[in-house]
């Protein structure tokens, strides 16, 4: 399988887990508002070493409600966040935005606008409205359309072989 299907595959099985007792070390969700106005906020999930920061400006409508979702794989190899709206479609139009994560490597990432028009599914933003970094993804000045309704990211950790 691909770095990015596993990648998907690791996102999906830390944010399922999240809702476990069992696993509630190994991920946490928090809930946070996504605040018009055009000022620039941040939300930040920290699990044991690792901080996943998501820093934003948007536009229009009212606040609205947005998950953050951090995660270790059983290995600690691979750390994911997630950010996403759960209602799916924003209202918001994202004049910015950034998401950080510390002591990783970004590996894979992917950002998505509005659900499809057919209801199946987000649709994934253009390779060129986005820019990954060793450490970040970022909206690409001039190409980014604004629109955005989940951000996710899998990184490599950095830790020590014994």
């Amino acid at each position: 399988m691909e770095l990015a299907g596993r990648a998907l595959v690791v996102v999906i099985l830390i944010c399922a887990a999240g809702s476990s007792g069992a696993a509630a070390e190994r991920s946490r969700t928090g809930e946070f508002d996504v605040r018009p106005g055009g000022l620039v906020h941040s939300h930040s999930e920290t699990l044991g070493e690792h901080v996943c920061t998501f820093t934003y400006a948007s536009q229009g409508g009212t606040n609205e409600r947005w998950h953050m979702s951090v995660g270790i794989s059983e290995d600690n190899k691979l750390f994911s966040c997630s950010v996403w709206r759960p209602q799916g479609k924003s209202y918001l139009f994202f004049t910015q935005f950034k998401a950080e994560v510390t002591n990783a490597k970004i590996a894979f990432a992917n950002g998505f606008s509005q659900a499809a028009i057919d209801g199946r599914g987000d649709v994934p933003l253009k390779e060129d409205e986005y820019i990954i970094k060793e450490n970040s993804v970022t909206h690409k000045d001039g190409s980014f359309k604004s629109e955005l309704s989940k951000l996710l990211i899998v990184a490599h950790t950095r830790h020590d072989e014994l």
